[in-house]
């Protein structure tokens, strides 16, 4: 499985900007890819920066670059 960071470079050099760790977190806990639990968040039943709808796609398919999906 691809780490964070691996995900975050190919979004990077495909799409020209840079997504947070929570938004990956977030689409992960969509597909049941069971996210790491960050250290520093504030409750675990919410999500105070959830991916935006026009990301979710991109990560989806990034996703599936790295055959998570």
């Amino acid at each position: 499985m691809a780490t964070y960071k691996k995900i975050t470079e190919y979004i990077k050099n495909n799409n020209g900007f840079t997504v947070k760790s929570c938004w990956i977190a977030h689409v992960k806990e969509l597909y049941g890819l069971n996210p790491r639990i960050a250290t520093n968040r504030i409750k675990l039943t919410k999500r105070t920066n959830p991916c935006p709808k026009n990301k979710k796609n991109l990560i989806k398919n990034a996703f599936s670059h790295f055959e998570m999906i």
